[in-house]
């Protein structure tokens, strides 16, 4: 039985065997209000509820429960409001109008109804057959009827439609679920009901259709429960099989196994020793003489010696006797056999376990070995020793009545089907497969190469209409054998990439019927796998290894890679080192050319799969200075949104970019996501975008939808204008090349916001074209650390002796963090009062030693010029010829200043005069004129560098 777990359904058609496929629609509250149940009924009449007013009010009226009977009624009575109910375990007197507890061996659903027995049509139910077929008008369809079978009741197996209904009326919000059986795909099974308030009907129905005039197997509901009733007047019995001991019970509790119950039962009984009862039961059996197949045998897991016991169990619950006449014993359990080899794929552990080889290692069932150089593993499953169920396989039976047996077990050679609880039962063994990868070496020629295939080897041994079914995808019926068949393989051509199960299936027979006292359970008919292989699994293991294709060093290859920093020179398997500064790039052809030299300013990663920027950069300017830069602050994700961007019908929405813009290994990578989906879809890098709704609901301020890469990797690190380029490795139909973002870092020590990021004002969303974008961020930190070259230092004047120096930024200030200024420097000076007094003494001293100098020669001067004179105006007209001189005694006017000068003041000048003039013989007059016109011409020259040496001063 499946669970019907309260939903509206359609079903079209069948699924496989044993299996529902139903198009769902979209889940919906059921309202439903059953119709009154008439209640404590005495001999004349009983109670019930008048329909209720527009205020919510009712009142309580005797009905006579015939219809001579009209005389001596009760009163009407204020009955309760219309929303009265009453809770679990209780239900409404009438007498009273009040909650009382159901008793033991009763119970209530307080505000619902539940139908479980189905010995004939419970109240309210109404089932009819219809001719839907046009075309055969002549067909009798009133037997076509859904049919009562004791726990559930069964639809019809004809071409005519069979409806199954039942009337309400909603008046309180409630449920309805049931639990069904739709084992067949010949038939059309469907469920309706209609929400609309007042009166309204729910309705199951099906119709049969067989293409090949083969019985066709019912639908079977059991277990109705309706939930949403004002209030319940009544108490149900619990069923045979169950009971409740407590008064106030919601449910009944089934009976265990060996123990059975009566209707309305307090208590469940036990058994007598030759007697069974499966739990639930209503009555208990004779127990029959134990056969050989009452038991089943296994294999416990292999020891530590490489040994494996073989063990007897009973089938449970064991039912058979082996006190009876004829009946036989379990065998002895643990004789010792040699353990099986390990599956393909595994290796045997010390405890001689079977684990398999890890990723990159193949085996043969013994020990792994690890792929060489230029090979990838064949991966797949491979099962063809069966000492423990493999994890990925499961066994079951299907439907399950209380049933706790295993399906399939293992045999070491093979697995084969256990006894049945009934001979209807679907024995099934699942193998799940999460989904397929071709190898490197085969997607080159992916249209040419099969996606996977599965191959098993089998064997059935039947003694009647036995079947045997291997499933597929949603349990699809992929191939079915019937009767006995001998060991043979079948094949099966697997096209489609997707997670997926296959089921093996093995019924002993299609009687759906409980199997009788007399009837002989078919426990000799069985089926055995031998083997199962499955190629080109997701996440399998591998027995062989195969050479690589020339292009396998993609990412996601299973080929094996070089060691780091290598790369595989073609057709070889021969590893080389790339050159200095170079990273291996997945995608690239195997070769040289997959060593990709990193930008400018980066450097790879120790993987070498990346370069990476460690936020530090060095810039030479032309001048010849060295500036330094540090991004690390810059380097934490930082997130932004554009402007608002409006739909056509008005919802606003953002684009939000998520940058990381630097630094080392393990950082935190920029990171979008998808909250709208289950799928919850990330996608990290170093740029991201997604697209944002502002929403209301609590659990999150914003929907954030549409989330892609655009930069996973470093590509330059420019010094010009200092920017950093990304790219994305994700392709689209418009971007070929994949998309790119270029973040330029612009120098604002005035901005104080560490995140002042900015989109070209041209393309409000970052890019134009939708496959380059564009970013600007200004900050404090994209300047040069500050250096002794963008400050220079003030000196004050002396003031009493102390002089300042302070340091100031240069203006405009283009610079951040670094070296801070110097403090301000104090040191002693002489002040300038000292310097000018000095000044001034020195400059009047020169200065009267100057005027007193230059009165003395100005009066020589007067003199020699008369002299001069006078000398020319006696020597007459005659050229070249001096006058004679009249007397070699001073003249009459004439003194001896001169003279007395050179005796008496003995300057330094006058000594040089005199010196020079000892020198020089004076034979006549003409020879003394000549020497004072010398001596006045040496006057001139040392009064032109005293007065250069007065004017210094």
């Amino acid at each position: 039985y499946g669970q019907g777990d309260e939903r509206v359904f359609q079903s079209v058609g069948g699924a496989g065997l044993g299996q529902q496929s139903a198009t769902e629609h979209t889940p919906l509250p059921l309202i439903i209000v059953l119709n009154d149940f008439p209640s404590n009924i005495t001999s004349d009449y009983h109670f019930e509820y008048t329909e209720c007013d527009v205020l919510g009010s009712r009142w309580r009226v005797a009905v006579p429960n015939k219809a001579d009977i009209c005389t001596g009624l009760p009163d009407p009575v204020k009955g309760t409001q219309c929303t009265f109910s009453c809770s679990e375990g209780e239900y409404l007197n009438m007498q009273s109008q009040q909650c009382q507890k159901c008793a033991a061996g009763t119970y209530s659903l307080g505000t619902g109804v539940a139908f479980d027995e189905w010995d004939s049509l419970p109240s309210g139910f109404v089932t009819h057959g219809m001719n839907t077929n046009d075309r055969d008008v002549h067909t009798d369809c009133s037997n076509s009827t859904w049919t009562p079978k004791g726990d559930y009741v069964s639809s019809n197996t004809d071409e005519c439609t069979a409806t199954l209904s039942y009337a309400v009326s909603l008046k309180k919000p409630g449920t309805v679920s049931f639990e069904y059986f739709y084992p067949d795909g010949s038939i059309y099974f469907e469920f309706f009901v209609s929400l609309s308030s007042g009166n309204n009907v729910l309705y199951w129905r099906t119709t049969a259709y067989s293409l090949q005039g083969s019985a066709v197997k019912p639908v079977m509901l059991r277990n109705i429960a309706i939930s949403g009733v004002a209030y319940t007047s009544e108490c149900f019995h619990c069923k045979p099989g169950t009971h409740s001991a407590k008064p106030g019970s919601a449910r009944c509790t089934p009976c265990p196994a060996q123990t059975y119950s009566n209707k309305g039962a307090t208590v469940c009984h036990q058994c007598e020793e030759d007697k069974y009862a499966e739990a639930g039961s209503g009555s208990c059996k004779p127990r029959p003489a134990c056969t050989n197949s009452d038991y089943f045998y296994t294999h416990t897991p292999c020891d530590s010696e490489g040994k494996t016991q073989l063990m007897y169990k009973w089938n449970e619950p064991k039912i058979c006797s082996e006190t009876v006449e004829g009946a036989v014993k379990l065998p002895a359990s643990g004789e010792k056999q040699t353990c099986p080899p390990c599956n393909p794929g595994f290796f045997v552990t010390n405890s001689s376990t079977c684990e398999p080889c890890d990723e990159g290692f193949y085996s043969n069932g013994t020990a792994c070995t690890k792929c060489p150089v230029g090979t990838e593993p064949v991966v797949d499953f491979e099962y063809k020793w069966w000492n423990i169920m493999p994890n990925n396989m499961k066994s079951s039976i299907f439907p399950v009545f209380l049933c706790v047996m295993t399906a399939w077990e293992v045999a070491g050679e093979y697995v084969y089907t256990t006894p049945g609880d009934q001979d209807s039962d679907y024995l099934m063994l699942t193998l799940s497969v999460p989904g397929y990868r071709l190898p490197q070496s085969m997607a080159t020629d992916s249209e040419r190469s099969e996606l996977s295939r599965i191959t098993f080897v089998f064997e059935t041994m039947c003694t009647a209409d036995c079947k045997f079914y291997f499933l597929a995808w949603n349990n699809d019926v992929v191939e079915e054998w019937k009767g006995s068949n001998r060991k043979q393989s079948y094949s099966y051509l697997i096209q489609r990439n997707s997670s997926t199960s296959f089921t093996w299936t093995f019924q002993r027979t299609e009687d759906f019927n409980v199997v009788s006292d007399n009837h002989t359970p078919r426990i000799a008919d069985v089926a055995k796998i031998y083997s199962i292989h499955i190629t080109n699994v997701i996440g399998g293991v591998a027995s062989q290894c195969r050479r690589c294709a020339l292009s396998s060093a993609k990412a996601g290859s299973t080929c094996v890679p070089c060691p780091t920093g290598h790369y595989m020179v073609s057709g070889t398997g021969v590893c080389k080192s790339c050159p200095p500064n170079t990273f291996i790039k997945a995608d690239h052809a195997v070769g040289e050319a997959a060593c990709v030299q990193c930008g400018p300013n980066t450097e790879r990663n120790k993987a070498h799969t990346a370069c990476l920027s460690d936020c530090a950069l060095d810039v030479q300017t032309t001048g010849g200075a060295l500036l330094h830069y540090d991004f690390s602050p810059l380097a934490n994700v930082t997130g932004f949104h554009s402007s608002p961007r409006f739909t056509n019908k008005g919802l606003r929405y953002f684009h939000r970019f998520n940058l990381g813009l630097c630094g080392k290994e393990g950082r935190v990578p920029a990171t979008c996501v998808d909250n709208v989906t289950e799928s919850g879809r990330e996608v990290k890098g170093y740029v991201c975008q997604s697209t944002v709704v502002p929403s209301d609901i609590r659990s999150q301020s914003v929907v954030s939808s549409q989330p892609f890469l655009i930069g996973d990797s470093l590509i330059d690190l420019y010094v010009c204008h200092v920017f950093d380029v990304f790219r994305s490795s994700e392709t689209t139909q418009a971007c070929k090349q994949g998309r790119s973002a270029a973040i330029r870092l612009r120098c604002n020590p005035t901005v104080t916001a560490k995140d002042l990021i900015t989109l070209p004002s041209n393309c409000s969303e970052g890019t134009c074209d939708g496959c380059t974008f564009h970013f600007l961020w200004e900050s404090q930190h994209a300047c040069p650390l500050c250096t002794k070259n963008h400050y220079r230092e003030i000196v004050s004047a002396c003031i009493q002796g102390i002089q300042r120096t302070t340091y100031v930024w240069q203006q405009p200030l283009q610079c951040y963090g670094g070296e801070s200024l110097p403090a301000q420097k104090v040191s002693a000076c002489v002040t300038l009062d000292f310097w000018l007094k000095f000044g001034v003494s020195t400059g009047t001293i020169a200065a009267v030693l100057l005027i007193s100098i230059s009165c003395y020669f100005w009066k020589k001067t007067r003199k020699l010029q008369y002299k001069y004179s006078k000398l020319m105006m006696n020597s007459g007209d005659k050229e070249c010829e001096l006058p004679t001189a009249d007397s070699c005694a001073i003249m009459e006017g004439e003194d001896a200043e001169d003279d007395i000068m050179y005796l008496t003041k003995k300057s330094f000048f006058t000594k040089k005069m005199k010196s020079f003039s000892r020198e020089v013989s004076y034979p006549s007059i003409h020879t003394h004129t000549e020497l004072r016109m010398s001596q006045l011409l040496m006057l001139c020259i040392i009064i032109n560098v005293l007065s250069e040496d007065i004017r210094w001063i």
